[in-house]
């Protein structure tokens, strides 16, 4: 019986009602309608189902079920292309097109869905190894579960990240995410921390939203004695602590939960927040994503609290949102000013991700004119 605390699934199946525990690390509420498919069950048939609404619990061979999931992904571009040839009139309304696509497109393929048993065996013909996998993301097992095999794919993936880890040249050595936490793929964030020049006699910094504890590892590599990195996610705060530690880092960095700041003041305070001000649909979405400008707008607004009189405060922010007509550059320097902060300088940097060249991006336009800059500010009174 599975326990009433958590979400539950249920579905008929040969006249009996089953019940389940329902997983969705992205929050999403378990399916109303169930119906079972299996090897029988054709792309088209499958994708109507699940574009009205219709989950579909997987009988058939696993293997087949990635493949209709690569079906039921094509069906949804092509219908995501034919329902925007209209051009939208303003790039926020491009990008709100945008969003509203990739959420159909996440719900018609979350609807796929395979058991998983309680030690988090797949169990269908042709089962793919998945346990180690979700122990990482989802803690111990104890009781069949229901997930969507996009998600399950997406807790694989994770799990081959963290394995294999991202090469760094700036921490010399690799960074390991953690399912849930931004991946340092992007790399130009990186190269700002590197290279601004760092506050003469610097030996104390906080690192603001540390993530996977990259910006935290490039400060202590650079020669500052103490850094003290802050998050509020458990994931992100376990994945920095075991990446201090397997850059022998420990003796250097601070991992404390925090929203926003710690406690005191320090020469230095680094923070690259979400760039895009909208609502983010899944944990790793969070890193991208800023409601309201919520953190960006928090940290400007408690630094003149715990920058030291004479320190710098590096913000690593995106223009992407100026171009996307989601933030005007003037809000950015109002809430500078308002925050009793000047400008010092600005080191700016174009993007070399894929996305940045790829035309056929419904964002192109804006994302080719982006540019990422460390605004080196520090307290106006000062």
């Amino acid at each position: 019986m599975t326990s009433p605390t958590y979400p539950i699934i249920r579905w008929q199946e040969a006249g009996v009602e089953h019940v389940a525990r329902w997983r969705s690390e992205a929050g999403v509420a378990a399916p109303e309608t169930v119906v079972v498919g299996d090897d029988t069950l054709k792309a088209d048939a499958a994708f109507r189902l699940a574009a009205q609404g219709t989950a579909i619990l997987w009988r058939g061979d696993y293997q087949n079920a990635r493949n209709l999931l690569q079906a039921l992904a094509r069906r949804a571009d092509r219908g995501s292309r034919e329902g925007s040839q209209k051009k939208p009139a303003t790039p926020a309304a491009a990008f709100r097109q945008h969003r509203e696509a990739q959420g159909r497109r996440a719900a018609i393929l979350g609807r796929l869905l395979v058991p998983l048993t309680a030690d988090y065996r797949v169990p269908l013909r042709r089962g793919q190894d998945v346990a180690a996998a979700c122990r990482e993301a989802l803690g111990p097992g104890g009781e069949d579960s229901v997930i969507s095999l996009r998600g399950l794919l997406a807790l694989v993936s994770a799990h081959e990240w963290r394995k294999k880890g991202i090469p760094v040249p700036a921490v010399e050595g690799r960074i390991y995410p953690h399912f849930g936490v931004f991946s340092p793929l992007r790399g130009e964030y990186v190269d700002l921390v590197t290279k601004a020049p760092l506050p003469a006699g610097c030996e104390l910094a906080f690192d603001i939203g540390t993530g996977s504890g990259i910006l935290a590892a490039v400060l202590a590599r650079r020669g500052i004695k103490r850094v003290v990195a802050t998050d509020q996610d458990p994931r992100a705060l376990q994945c920095a602590m075991e990446n201090a530690r397997n850059l022998g880092l420990t003796a250097t960095i601070e991992v404390i939960e925090s929203d926003l700041f710690p406690d005191g003041r320090a020469p230095l305070v680094v923070c690259n927040p979400p760039w895009v001000p909208a609502q983010p649909s899944s944990p790793v979405e969070y890193a991208v994503y800023d409601p309201d400008s919520r953190m960006l707008r928090g940290f400007l607004g408690g630094l003149v609290a715990h920058l030291a009189p004479g320190g710098e405060a590096w913000l690593i922010l995106s223009d992407l949102a100026e171009h996307l007509g989601l933030r005007s550059r003037d809000e950015l320097l109002g809430w500078i000013a308002a925050g009793g902060l000047k400008v010092l300088g600005r080191i700016d940097i174009r993007p070399k991700h894929p996305k940045s060249g790829d035309a056929g991006d419904p964002l192109h336009a804006a994302r080719a004119a982006e540019v990422t800059s460390l605004w080196r500010l520090g307290l106006a009174q000062t």
